[in-house]
């Protein structure tokens, strides 16, 4: 095992065109360190919906430009037989390590299968190479982006024609051309011929994020933005420039695009912590809200005033409120959201005659609802110009929620004010996430087994009325591994993360309401309960 294992690293090693994963691994080698050697070697990162995501480092376990030219020269052999022979493919890329090595490598490879490649300019927002591949008629489209990962970890986002995230059965085509690459040997690449864009796509997205507001809408609300030290900020200044709000105040530690993330443990708003400087900075300026990015700037968070401090909105909770602002601006089409996300989104589509759609977790499910207008994930992704982005975008989505803090601003109301409003009318729909992160990934899979063999009847005194178990599918959801608990006025889904080694658990629970009066004592109640969900399931999981 041993001498295989010292082999195949040797293997790879002679293969590796990078010379700082080079010495990382020929130091391993030389060391004899199996357990390292092992770890790195034990399989490859497996290439699926969501493209690839992983540690960078030497070895197939790991982000690299190894595996990267592999996945490369698999995509071009599937967009070939695809027939799209000689078609454009756009490639984008965030500031993180290595992330514009990966793109150009990318772009060497489908020059050298035959495909024509187009690099955007610089370090952009996953949202604008969304729109690119639409906006210049490409074939496919690839981002290298880790979103909110941790700082050692990259990733390759596979997009095609339709400017939507791929999908089965494109992942498992894609990953069988990727693993019939039998050397890098056999894979040209040229050190050019691929065309680097200008700034004119990223004009063209952002003359394109002013359709999404009003004419004439108010546009006075007052910000503080955080980039998160991703690459949004340029692009939100420039479109809020564009639209007319007044600019934000920057939250300067965190402006620039920094690979390492020096100020979050975890680049993700969602993370305890990483609004702290936001808020800091809220503090000292007083704005109507906090708008933040995630590093590739396709999420958007937003912080209001509540009492005397600033909190989080829920994803949830934005993705009513833009909608409720949309719908009240006339707005037709499809609403969509994923099965983990609030149920309010149905009440607000139903009352407002608009067709409703439930899809599985993530934007490649969201954005095929057919006739989308809208769709929302809580994990703080919104689409709200589908014609222009079919993707979650942060950037369209923060001039939207801004624009509405604008319009009840004129009205001498907040956005805590609607969210009270579409409670008294629907219902109080409060949501909350019990979510595990684990080393060792056994534990998720016992989790899921134990729900499975031993289903809990009821949670926190409510029965199960239904418990479906999604790997079978439903009659409007394909099979996806996850288990659904409905109970009276609560709704329960446990999924393993697509991208990280969680089990995420998504509760929700209905109380109603019939007056603004009622609402301290329905909050109350429904607190009380989603803490009693959470311990009862945590204990149903044995996590």
């Amino acid at each position: 095992m041993h001498d295989d294992l010292i082999a195949r690293a040797q293997a790879w090693l002679a293969e590796d065109p990078d010379p700082e994963t080079r010495d990382e691994l020929a130091k391993l080698i030389d060391a004899a360190d199996t357990d390292e050697l092992a770890a790195r070697f034990s399989g490859t990162l497996q290439f699926g919906t969501a493209g690839l995501r992983g540690e960078i480092g030497a070895g197939p376990m790991r982000m690299n430009r190894t595996v990267v030219i592999r996945a490369a020269a698999g995509l071009a052999a599937y967009l070939r037989k695809q027939g799209h022979e000689g078609g454009l493919v756009v490639i984008g890329y965030d500031a993180r390590h290595k992330s514009e090595d990966f793109a150009r490598d990318t772009a060497a490879v489908m020059t050298g299968a035959g495909l024509r490649a187009a690099v955007l300019p610089r370090p952009l927002p996953t949202p604008v190479l969304a729109y690119a591949i639409r906006h210049l008629g490409a074939v496919a489209g690839v981002e290298v982006t880790a979103s909110h990962n941790p700082p050692r970890d990259n990733g390759y986002k596979v997009y095609l024609g339709d400017g939507s995230q791929i999908v089965p059965p494109a992942d498992v085509d894609i990953a069988d051309e990727i693993a019939a690459v039998p050397s890098l040997t056999v894979v040209p690449r040229p050190a050019e011929g691929w065309e680097i864009l200008d700034d004119s796509v990223l004009d063209a997205y952002l003359a394109r994020t002013d359709a999404v507001l009003a004419p004439g809408s108010p546009r006075t609300a007052r910000t503080v933005y955080t980039a998160m030290h991703g690459v949004g900020k340029d692009v939100l200044l420039a479109a809020f420039a564009r639209a007319g709000f007044p600019a934000p105040a920057l939250v300067a530690e965190q402006a620039e695009p920094d690979p390492d993330f020096p100020t979050v443990a975890f680049p993700n708003p969602e993370e305890p912590g990483a609004m702290d400087l936001a808020f800091a900075k809220a503090r000292e300026t007083d704005p109507d809200l906090v708008i933040a990015n995630d590093p590739d700037a396709d999420r958007c968070a937003a912080a209001v005033k509540d009492g005397q401090d600033w909190r989080m909105l829920r994803g949830d909770e934005v993705g009513a409120l833009l909608a409720a602002h949309l719908v009240d601006r006339g707005a037709q089409g499809t609403f969509a959201e994923s099965i983990v996300s609030s149920s309010l989104l149905g009440r607000i589509a139903e009352k407002a005659g608009l067709p409703y759609e439930e899809t599985l977790t993530g934007f490649k499910w969201i954005a095929r609802a057919d006739g989308l207008r809208y769709g929302y994930e809580e994990a703080l992704g919104y689409c709200v110009d589908p014609d222009g982005v079919r993707d979650k975008d942060g950037i369209t989505a923060a001039l939207l929620i801004t624009e509405l803090a604008s319009v009840l601003k004129a009205e001498g109301r907040t956005l805590l004010d609607l969210l009270d409003d579409l409670a008294v009318e629907h219902g109080l729909h409060a949501t909350d996430q019990l979510s595990v992160r684990v080393q060792d990934l056994s534990v998720i899979a016992d989790a899921m087994r134990r729900l499975r063999e031993q289903p809990p009847t009821e949670l926190a005194g409510l029965a199960i009325t239904r418990a479906e178990d999604l790997t079978r599918g439903t009659d409007t959801l394909p099979p996806t591994d996850g288990l659904r608990y409905t109970l009276e006025g609560a709704r329960v889904i446990v999924r393993p993360s697509g991208t990280e080694p969680k089990l995420k658990c998504y509760l929700e629970v209905v109380v109603p309401v019939a007056t603004h009066a009622g609402l301290p004592a329905a909050r109350t109640k429904a607190a009380d309960l989603l803490s009693t969900i959470k311990r009862d399931l945590s204990a149903a999981a044995g996590i």
